[in-house]
């Protein structure tokens, strides 16, 4: 994993991560904020507050860059990732132009299937991504209750689980092909438990989904830990008995926090912590 750093026109600087696989396949994830203002409580990028919206061309060219600069070490870039700094459907407009470009034939020609943008879930936003792109789209849930997803995902208050799954349901009901990556962040004692993986398998059910499970990254000022990896196995197992499709994805970059949910710097300002659910206090 190679980590990229980016400095701006106004000397703002976002990161780009380049994911190799074993299997063959080259990630570059892109960011298309500096900063968030979602404050998810898991994520440190999500804590720094919303500083700027990356442009389109500023978007465009991280995928760019890193196809010039690792292509020879890596081989070619097979897949992009909106899952750096940022909130990318929050800069709806520019990503949706930037994700244009990636698979245009006369842009970056990758294909719709391999582009890859992530979302908290902002409802109004997923609609007009979906009738306007024909990128593929992950859904961030990382909760089975709206009480745990109000607490780590404050974007849940707005839009919450009833309501953004009820969305998905109808609009990949008008898209046959199409199905949603959940990714789903597992937080030791939060949302790891049998009957998380219960609750999870009925919230998705008539959905044509995949579940990407993922380990949790620590970074400073993070008041949650990990799941350990035999608990993500069980979990996952659960899941796959039910009917799921499941992928893993355990840590890498965390060393050099340029894993998920690490990128960013805090500088001098940072979005509160939001009060801790009694129940789960013990668990921090």
């Amino acid at each position: 994993m190679l980590q990229i750093l980016f400095s701006l026109e106004d000397a703002s600087v976002i990161e780009t991560v380049v994911i190799p696989s074993a299997r063959g396949r080259t990630t570059v994830c892109v960011s298309s904020q500096v900063g968030c203002a979602m404050n998810c409580q898991f994520c440190f990028t999500g804590r720094m507050g919303l500083r700027k919206h990356l442009s389109t061309a500023e978007i465009v060219e991280q995928a760019v860059f890193a196809r010039k600069l690792f292509s020879d070490e890596f081989g070619t870039i097979t897949n992009v990732v909106f899952m750096g700094m940022g909130e990318p459907l929050h800069n709806v407009d520019n990503v949706i132009k930037a994700s244009s470009i990636m698979v245009d034939e006369q842009g970056l020609q990758f294909s719709p299937r391999k582009v890859t943008v992530s979302t908290s879930g902002l409802v109004p936003e997923i609609k007009r991504f979906l009738n306007e792109s024909n990128c593929d789209l992950a859904v961030s849930l990382n909760a089975t209750t709206d009480e745990v997803r109000d607490w780590i995902m404050p974007i849940n208050r707005r839009y919450n689980l009833s309501t953004l799954l009820g969305t998905l349901r109808e609009e990949l009901r008008l898209r046959p092909k199409s199905i949603v990556l959940f990714e789903y962040v597992m937080l030791a004692g939060v949302n790891d438990s049998v009957d998380d993986a219960k609750r999870l398998t009925e919230l998705v059910r008539g959905i044509a989904c995949k579940i990407n499970l993922i380990s949790f990254n620590p970074h400073s000022g993070s008041q949650f830990k990990p799941t350990p990896d035999e608990k993500i196995i069980e979990f996952r197992n659960m899941l796959i008995q039910s009917g799921l499709t499941v992928m893993v994805r355990l840590s890498r970059g965390d060393d050099q926090m340029a894993a998920c949910g690490q990128l960013g710097a805090a500088g001098d300002y940072q979005l509160p912590l939001l009060r801790v659910p009694e129940k789960f206090q013990v668990a921090l």
